[in-house]
């Protein structure tokens, strides 16, 4: 923005600005009212000032000259000296103002031209849009005989020139040192430009001034805006460290110096998680070896002394946690008793025997009270309420932990079917306990009929409440005493197969005993007859002998029982002939189960050892090593045994 304030006298200003009257599109020093821009008409030095500065002979407005000594060669008035616009405080750029501010575009002398404004009321002129970084400018509608002396005089204002390219034609290019120059450069785009006082159409033109794109201005502006990124990233990263917490202590090394120190830290219990996790450390890191194994055991062995002082510090805590929510209760029980005081007082106060000796703003005040002590006792009941709720439930849980399945058992069932009356018995009291408070609130309901409407709602949750714990209850007393049914029916259903086996026990007993009589009848026979010759004797003994022998293994004597009881077995038995076969120098018991869990997970290595044991013929023991690596191996020996059995 360019302009030169000429202020030789208040009337002189008043009629430049009479002639160029104030615009949006401008900036200048001194801005005034609209209503200061009128003068008087009768003043012809103020007119005669005027059109000097425009170049035109004054002339009065009926024709005559006002200024018999005006020379047109100066292009000023004789006696009238002109204002340097170079003096100091009269710069031709002033500082950029708020847009609300009107602004004004004046004269503006040079030392060898002059500078006219455009018609205010011509539209700005058009630039193009701005390039980033743009310090140049392009300068066209110079006059022919314009050479780089002017440019630098007019636009050397603006602020520092670094080059200037001048064409042949009438327009050059213009490079500042600052990006804020430019825009002072664009205020003097339209003004028309002369020359001296010379009205040679070279000595004249009609200034466009507009943003140019030049290389050295693009290249500048990414290199700032490389920097600021850089500084940006800098203070992020900064920030970033700054606010990064912490990082942990490294581990030291192993070495015998360190581990003799940590397993004294160990053994503190201040600094004992810190040497824990540096023993983590070293043990994920592999440092164990068979040199330094039983410094490792003797500082695992410390940890694990650690457990027994945890537990006593758990156990504390839990203790010192139920002391204070014994306290809390009672406490709370306290303060509730305390409500309860403090309301049946306002009650008592409600009622209308002193009731009526209280004033009105009295009895607002009685009832607000009354009202906010009952919200109060209320919150606290049912806070109260809750705990016990609680507490009555875990009871109940670990009432209802289920016992040691043991249906093969009398007395675990008898056990069970006591434990599920107890529960019954204290079920039936919890719900006895709930219809006794019920029956107290609907008492004290019945009561305090005639108090407010607030507290017979509050009663009625208090009973809705307690109506579905009753509910629960009676829905568990159901559901327990149909587990107490079903264990009586499994019960009895047991004490039915136990008769059933002694029934049959008696039965086989006196089988027994009958085979035992039908032998000695037999006995007795034989010695009957008895009597002939030694050799009919003897034969006939013999083939009574037999025949005794033959009769009495009949009935009483079962065929050889079989070592291998069940298809299971037999196809474990193969399954093991098989391992062992491509195992010639045998094989541990554990070994042999590690492989057929693979096939059963349910397999047991005592059955497994029983089974081998019933089979010597098939499968033999025997014992390897010396010493501490003495061991029990099985070996496969049915092609050796199926000659001898």
């Amino acid at each position: 923005m360019f302009m030169s304030i000429f202020q030789e006298r208040s009337n002189d200003d008043e009629l430049i600005k009479a002639h160029h009257p104030v615009h949006q599109e401008g900036v200048c020093n001194m801005t005034m009212d609209s209503s200061s821009l009128t003068m008087p008409m009768s003043d012809p030095n103020a007119w005669a000032t005027a059109m000097n500065n425009l170049g035109m002979p004054p002339m009065g407005l009926t024709g005559q000259p006002l200024m018999p000594d005006f020379d047109p060669n100066l292009g000023m008035m004789a006696g009238i000296t002109p204002l340097n616009p170079m003096m100091p405080g009269l710069g031709m750029v002033p500082a950029p103002v708020s847009q609300d501010v009107p602004m004004v575009k004046e004269i503006i002398h040079c030392k060898t031209c002059t500078l006219f404004p455009p018609n205010p009321n011509l539209p700005p002129p058009a630039t193009r849009e701005r390039p980033p970084g743009c310090k140049t400018v392009f300068v066209g509608g110079l006059p022919e005989n314009a050479n780089e002396q002017l440019i630098v005089e007019i636009f050397g204002q603006c602020g520092d020139i670094t080059a200037i390219r001048k064409s042949k034609k009438n327009f050059c290019h213009i490079r500042f040192a600052e990006e804020a120059t430019v825009d002072k450069a664009l205020f003097l785009s339209g003004y028309r430009i002369r020359l001296g006082s010379s009205t040679d159409k070279k000595d004249s033109g009609r200034l466009h001034v507009d943003f140019a794109q030049a290389r050295d201005d693009l290249y500048e502006w990414e290199c700032r805006q490389r920097m600021l990124a850089r500084e940006e990233r800098h203070r992020r990263k900064m920030e970033e460290d700054r606010l990064r917490p912490p990082s942990p202590p490294p581990i030291v090394h192993y070495s015998e110096h360190e581990c003799s120190q940590l397993g004294d830290k160990i053994k503190d219990d201040s600094k004992f998680a810190e040497a824990v996790r540096v023993l983590l450390t070293w043990l994920e890191r592999g440092e164990v070896n068979r040199r330094n194994a039983n410094n490792f055991y003797s500082m695992i062995q410390s940890s694990n002394s650690h457990i027994r002082r945890l537990m006593s510090e758990k156990s504390q805590h839990e203790k010192e946690m139920e002391e204070a929510k014994e306290k809390f209760k009672t406490a709370l029980a306290g303060i509730l008793a305390q409500f309860e005081q403090i309301v049946s007082v306002f009650q008592a106060s409600s009622k209308q025997k002193a009731w009526d000796h209280f004033s009105k703003a009295q009895r607002k005040n009685l009832d607000m009270w009354r009202k906010q002590a009952e919200e109060i006792r209320n919150m606290h009941n049912e806070q109260l309420m809750g705990i016990r709720r609680e507490e009555e439930m875990e009871m109940s849980d670990d009432d209802m932990e289920d016992p040691p399945d043991s249906k093969d058992s009398e007395d675990s069932g008898v056990s069970q079917a006591e434990a599920l009356k107890e529960e019954n018995d204290s079920l039936r009291c919890q719900l006895d306990a709930y219809r006794n408070e019920v029956e107290l609130l609907k008492q004290e309901q019945g009561k305090n009929q005639p108090i407010r409407s607030e507290e017979d709602s509050t009663h009625s949750q208090q009973l809705s409440f307690l109506q579905q714990a009753l509910q629960g209850m009676q829905k568990q007393l159901l559901k327990m005493r149909e587990e107490l049914k079903q264990r009586e029916a499994e019960l009895q259903k047991s004490s039915e197969d136990k008769q059933q086996l002694k029934t049959q026990v008696q039965n086989l007993k006196e089988g027994l005993q009958k085979l035992q009589s039908a032998q000695a009848t037999q006995l007795e026979m034989l010695k009957q007859d008895d009597r002939g010759g030694e050799e009919s004797v003897n034969q006939s003994s013999e083939v009574t002998v037999v025949s005794c022998s033959q009769e009495k293994e009949g009935p009483t004597e079962k065929t050889p029982q079989s070592p291998v009881h069940s298809e299971r077995e037999a196809l474990l038995v193969g399954i093991i002939s098989t391992f062992l076969h491509v195992h010639p120098f045998g094989a541990s018991i554990e070994y042999i189960c590690s492989y057929l869990q693979r096939l059963d997970t349910k397999i047991n290595p005592s059955e497994v050892e029983a089974l081998l044991s019933r089979l010597p013929c098939t499968f033999r023991q025997e014992l390897t090593g010396v010493g501490a690596s003495l061991e029990k191996r099985w070996n496969f020996c049915g092609f050796q045994g199926i000659k001898s059995a």
